[in-house]
Order: structure tokens, then C-alpha cells, then sequence
């Protein structure tokens, strides 16, 4: 190989900045779909000719290398219209229960390679311990042992017993490491407080929080793992020699390779781009998600080997851990998509896994007179909130877009339709999403009181650092809702869609039962199953719950409003 056919393997681009022409002249290795980063028209089928067509522009290089080409599936193929969408992993991580991990993960695998993709950027094995981080949602628990055990069955779903099995995908663990242990108000990334921020304790803390879930990863047969975007004590994570190459590649023994974070390296140093690529690299960098201007960085890594200043043997270990990778993957000698498993996209077997997954998280914080479960000939129910109708809200960010979208974004069913199909014929459900039930009366023109009122709250979708908050609090129109159906109704559930605790103590106190439902995906009648008996509540708290904004950060605080592992359950399946 020339050095140009090296560094080009170690190039990793995102699709709307290459063309396939110019894959094929660089000898690039890697392209992405970045959150939304669908084609024009978002269907299974226009995935495969998107993918399939800059596959066969790298199969028309010299070396005919097949490209990786990858993507953010991270609650199953979540870029897909149509996908099974699940249950975001705080959600999964409520279930406590490593087989259904495996087995989503299995059906997301099945999916992603459905479409042609060969390489997903998942799991986060991140230990958020500061919900006020925007990617709470993205962790299964503050709990190291609970992330350790859940990601590496995630993973072993994705990739299978066998890696160049035609339907896994190559797992990425991420972002190694600390990503959850950043301090409030310590990024300087745009209006983000803490996602991309310091992680600032010692090596002790590092190794015993937020270590574990990698080494449980490689032990489960991890190939590629990603760098987080954060800093430890000031230095950061792709410039950390010591944690990539001695700690990760030496004393963990992963023989895989590293890849960056989205524009990750130029953060090194933002005022010198030559010397961060070559920190980057000699760091133990393997492949960098550029992913704009390839060019500069394809010149700028082959004139610091040139000067001497990154070594070719260097190059050649990245280049070599990339390339054992994709013939595991079995991609030279199956590199273009199937279109034959298309129709795995969206079963019905995987939306019954979705709805099973969504059975499994939601944690039943209060019952008061054994509200729930509700009978299904209750007379008349009032629903409120516009996140009862909306299957956006309910899958949060990292659907579709990379921040979300409320709105019908995809298939699926909302939790209100759950509601409506799982009531008998004779039960009158009326829908308000402001609440607002004043033109509903009774026999004498009076308002009509419902037999019970449920309340979907909670928040709007975000990601990242887009997503980091400082109050945790519900908006005004959100607790209107609540207070609305608490006047227009004999008792009261709320249901909290949301990627964290947030602080609930009045709407709490205003409920007969309070439900978390975290972001439960497409899936929505999985919640009505839980309201209505048809399955028994059991998830468990996977974040410790605060009583009070001053407790945060929250993880093993004193006095809670509700302990890690805290999760009530239902006895009976019906009234």
C-alpha cells in the first residue's frame, strides 16, 4: 500500500461532503451518516442504493478495499423511517435484564444491515453521573456494574458469534472514557455546560467508574471503539496517550481500532490543526471521523509523516487494525448490500420486541389505593398532554434527526392509541392535549368529571449538549396539564416522558400514580399494556432520583426522593 492508500483507510467522511467519484480517487476507508443523515428520499430501499453506491465506488480502487460504512443506530435503526425505534437506554437500562439487551440488540443488527450498513456507533457504555447532562438518556445507569453488564450484552448482540455472519454489524463502544463524569459549567463547546466538558477526578475514580464498562466490552469481543469529545483534568480524550494506547491497546489488550468523535481531533488544539492531527494520532487515534474537509486532513497526516513527526510504523498499526476489522466483517468478500433483506426492516417481530422492551422500563413511582393497574371498562377517561399523540416526543432525540423532531416523524403508535385500543368498546376516551375538557358535560350540562385523567408530560426531544439543563423542571404548559386534569378528574396518573429524572415533588404529590416512561420509542401501546394490566410494572430505577435541584450532581446522594433500584410493581393483571 502507498502511504496516500494508508491514510485514506484511516479517513473517515461524512456522506453529504464526498461523492462517490472522490472515494473512489482517495482511496477513502470510511463514510457516515451522521443523526439525519438519510438520503433524500428516507425509505429502506433508498438506504441500500445510497450505501451500495459509494461501496462500489470504493471496490473501483486501486487495492478495491471495501469501505465501513456507518452510522448512529442507538435505539434500533433510528435514521430509518419505518425502523423498529426503542426504547432509549435509560429505559433499557430500567429493565435490569441482559437477555432482552442481546436480543434488541440482534434486532437492530438485523435491521442495520438491512440497509446495507456495516458498522454501528453503539453501545454507549457512558456512567452518567450528572443528570443534567444531555445525554443522560444515552447511559443505562449511573451504575458501573449495571453499564458493564447491559452494554456487553447489547454488543454481543450487534455483532453475534461471528462477525462475518451477513447480518451483524460492528459494535462501537463509546466514548471511551469518563464521558459521564464531566463537571457542571466546564465545556467550552458553543452554550453547552457539561457534554464535552472535564472530567475531573482521579485516576482511581476514573478506573473504577467509568473503566469497567470497556473492559467488559473487549471481553465480549469489541472491535472498534470510539474517543469521547471530553477532557480528563484538562487534557483532552484524544490527545491522552496514556489512557488510548498504554491503558486501552496495551493493559486492556484491545486489538482493535480507535475512531474519533465528530470533528473531535480538531479540538485539540483549535489553533493548530497540523499539531492536533499529529497529537491525535500518536495518541493512539486510529481512524478520524473527519468528517468535512478530508482533504486537509488527508494532507495535513501525510506531511507530518514526511517530517517525521508521525511515524510510519505508526500508520501502519492503524491501518492494520482497520483492515482486520473489515476482513472480519467478511466485507471483501460480501461488500455491496442484499436488497433481499429488506423486508427485515420494521417487523412485526421486531415492533413486538420494542413493545415488549417498553413493558420492561417503565418504573411505577406511586400508586396510591392501587390506582393502576386501570380497569378497561372504566366509563370515561380524559388524556392530556401533547406527548399522549406524538410519536417524536415519546422517541426522543436520535430519531430520524439528530436532535428529534415532535411530530409524526415515523411510523409507530402513540401512547394515546395504546390507550384507545386497550380500553373496552363501552369506554369513552377523550384527548385534549392542552387537558382542557370544559365542553364535555354531563347529563345536567355540568362538566363532565372523568372516571380517571391521564397526564403525558414531560420533555421535548434534544441530544448532546443541546439537551444540558439546569433546572430539570417541567414547563408551565406541562404542569397546566396536570393541573387541569387533577380538577376534571376523580383520580390521576401522570406519565413522565423524559431522558432523566427531572424534579417532580408538586406533580407527584398532585398524582394517584405517577409512571416514569422514559423514551419508550414507537412503540406506545407497550405503556397502555403496563396502565391496563395486560403486563405487570417491574422496572427498576437505573439514575438515582433527586428531591431537590442542590443535590446535583445526584448519584449516591442522601436522601432522594427515590433511591437507585427503586421501582414499585403491580400484582394483579386486571380490575
Amino acid at each position: 500500500m502507498t502511504l496516500a492508500e494508508k491514510i485514506g483507510q484511516m479517513t473517515l467522511v461524512e456522506k453529504n461532503s464526498i461523492n462517490p467519484e472522490d472515494v473512489t480517487a482517495n482511496d477513502i476507508g470510511a463514510v457516515l451518516s451522521g443523526g439525519g443523515g438519510s438520503p433524500s428520499k428516507n425509505s429502506p430501499e433508498a438506504w441500500v442504493e445510497m450505501v451500495g453506491g459509494y461501496q462500489e465506488a470504493a471496490l473501483q480502487s486501486r487495492l478495491g478495499i471495501p469501505l465501513l460504512y456507518g452510522v448512529d443506530a442507538v435505539h434500533g435503526h433510528n435514521n430509518v423511517k419505518g425502523a423498529a425505534i426503542f426504547p432509549h437506554n435509560i429505559g433499557l437500562g430500567a429493565t435490569q435484564n441482559p437477555e432482552l439487551l442481546e436480543q434488541i440488540g440482534r434486532a437492530t443488527a438485523v435491521e442495520v444491515t438491512a440497509t446495507g450498513i456495516d458498522w454501528n456507533y453503539a453501545p454507549a457504555v457512558t456512567v452518567p453521573q450528572d443528570i443534567r447532562w444531555g445525554r443522560t438518556y444515552e447511559g443505562y445507569s449511573e451504575d458501573t456494574e449495571l453499564v458493564s453488564v447491559l452494554g456487553a450484552a447489547y454488543l454481543e448482540g450487534l455483532q453475534g458469534g461471528d462477525l462475518s455472519d451477513p447480518q451483524t454489524v460492528l459494535a462501537t463502544p463509546k466514548h471511551f472514557v469518563g464521558d459521564g463524569g464531566t463537571t457542571w459549567g466546564s465545556s467550552n463547546t458553543g452554550d453547552y455546560q457539561i457534554d464535552q466538558g472535564d472530567t475531573q477526578i482521579d485516576e482511581a475514580t476514573l478506573r473504577a467508574v467509568h473503566l469497567p464498562p470497556y473492559q467488559a466490552a473487549i471481553e465480549a469481543g469489541a472491535q472498534s471503539i470510539m474517543v469521547s469529545f471530553s477532557s480528563w483534568n484538562g487534557t483532552k480524550m484524544h490527545a491522552q496517550q496514556y489512557l488510548l494506547t498504554a491503558v486501552l491497546k496495551g493493559e486492556l489488550g484491545f486489538a482493535g481500532f480507535l475512531v474519533s468523535d465528530w470533528e473531535a481531533v480538531d479540538q485539540i488544539n483549535p489553533n493548530d490543526y497540523y499539531d492536533s492531527v499529529v497529537t491525535a494520532i500518536n495518541a493512539g487515534i486510529d481512524m478520524n471521523m473527519v468528517p468535512h474537509n478530508y482533504e486537509r486532513f488527508v494532507s495535513t497526516l501525510t506531511h507530518a509523516v514526511e517530517k517525521g513527526d508521525v511515524s510510519q510504523e505508526r500508520i501502519d498499526d492503524a491501518v492494520r487494525r482497520i483492515l482486520t476489522v473489515k476482513f472480519a466483517l467478511g466485507l471483501f468478500e460480501r461488500p455491496l448490500p442484499n436488497p433481499d433483506h429488506l423486508t427485515q426492516v420494521g417487523t412485526d417481530a421486531h415492533l413486538d420486541l420494542a413493545r415488549e422492551a417498553v413493558r420492561q422500563s417503565l418504573v411505577l413511582l406511586k400508586n396510591d389505593d392501587d390506582t393502576l393497574p386501570l380497569s378497561k371498562e372504566t366509563p370515561l377517561i380524559f388524556v392530556g398532554g401533547e406527548a399522549a399523540d406524538d410519536i417524536g416526543i415519546q422517541s426522543g432525540g436520535w430519531t430520524i434527526e439528530w436532535q428529534g423532531k415532535a411530530g409524526n416523524i415515523t411510523p409507530g403508535t402513540t401512547i394515546l392509541e395504546g390507550i384507545e385500543a386497550a380500553v373496552s368498546e363501552d369506554t369513552n376516551v377523550r384527548f385534549n392535549r392542552i387537558g382542557r375538557f370544559e365542553r364535555i358535560t354531563d347529563a345536567g350540562d355540568n362538566p363532565a368529571i372523568a372516571d380517571v385523567g391521564i397526564a403525558v408530560v414531560g420533555e421535548r426531544p434534544y441530544a448532546e449538549g443541546v439537551g444540558d439543563n439546569a433546572d430539570l423542571i417541567l414547563a408551565d404548559g406541562e404542569l397546566a396539564v396536570i393541573d387541569r386534569l387533577r380538577e376534571s378528574s376523580e383520580r390521576l396518573v401522570i406519565i413522565l416522558i423524559s431522558g432523566r429524572p427531572l424534579i417532580i415533588n408538586e406533580p407527584l404529590e398532585t398524582a394517584d400514580a405517577f409512571v416514569a416512561a422514559w423514551l419508550p420509542g414507537t412503540e406506545g401501546a407497550g405503556v397502555a399494556d403496563l396502565l391496563f394490566g395486560e403486563a405487570l410494572f417491574s422496572g427498576k430505577l437505573p439514575y438515582t432520583w433527586p428531591r431537590d435541584i442542590i443535590q446535583l450532581p445526584a448519584a449516591g446522594i442522601e436522601d432522594p426522593l427515590f433511591p437507585l433500584g427503586f421501582g414499585l410493581e403491580t400484582q394483579t393483571e386486571d380490575k
